[in-house]
């Protein structure tokens, strides 16, 4: 027999707002994730990256703000939009496949030896993405709940962080990653979906 007081295990809502019949939902959890760094450095494959990766920072959007001073008051309208860089803290494996690759995309992004600049962003820039999973694997595949696209990305900052005598953890590379834009795709409708706009000529969204 079912519990029927399992679906009161949520905030209460309207009837109109949400089945009746529904508890709380599932939560995305923060390990049920792969990152994925494509045309990033020379060496194949790249799927080392991806294996290594112990944590990484989900996009964070910000907009200006823009002030117009009307009569006896302000209103305010979003202005330029900024991504935040993210944050990717990586293994160093003992086949060097991490510190490689690396040392690859640097090497791209600014020649050492040469004391020379890349020509053009497309020379060194690379696509990132950021995938939320269900789960699954092995013969039940992992389902992608929600992915983040990052694009025109670089390195920024790279740190070969500490070693010490006194510790058994492994050896890690941190990087910080900026990048031109990101596209969010989750189940449904999100950044990067186009969505309906009311054309209008009020800052203030007020109607008519």
């Amino acid at each position: 027999m079912a519990i029927s007081t399992l679906s009161k295990f949520t905030v209460p809502l309207a009837n109109d707002q949400s089945s009746a019949s529904q508890g709380l939902l599932m939560p995305k959890l923060q390990y049920r994730f792969r990152a994925i760094l494509e045309n990033f450095g020379v060496s194949t494959p790249r799927s080392e990256i991806t294996k290594q990766v112990i944590d990484i920072t989900r996009p964070n959007l910000t907009f200006d703000t823009v002030t117009l001073d009307v009569y006896n008051s302000k209103v305010f309208v979003a202005g330029k939009h900024t991504w935040d860089p993210i944050t990717v803290t990586l293994r160093d494996d003992v086949n060097n496949s991490v510190t490689k690759l690396v040392g690859e995309q640097i090497q791209k992004q600014f020649d050492f030896f040469e004391q020379s600049s890349a020509a053009s962003g497309i020379d060194y820039k690379f696509t990132a993405r950021i995938e939320m999973l269900d789960g699954g694997n092995g013969a039940s595949k992992p389902s992608v709940l929600e992915t983040f696209e990052l694009y025109g990305a670089y390195v920024e900052n790279v740190n070969y962080n500490t070693l010490a005598y006194a510790t058994s953890d492994p050896a890690t590379i941190t990087m910080s990653v900026r990048y031109d834009n990101c596209i969010q795709t989750p189940t449904g409708t999100g950044i990067g979906t186009a969505v309906t706009r009311t054309i209008g000529t009020l800052s203030t969204g007020g109607g008519a």
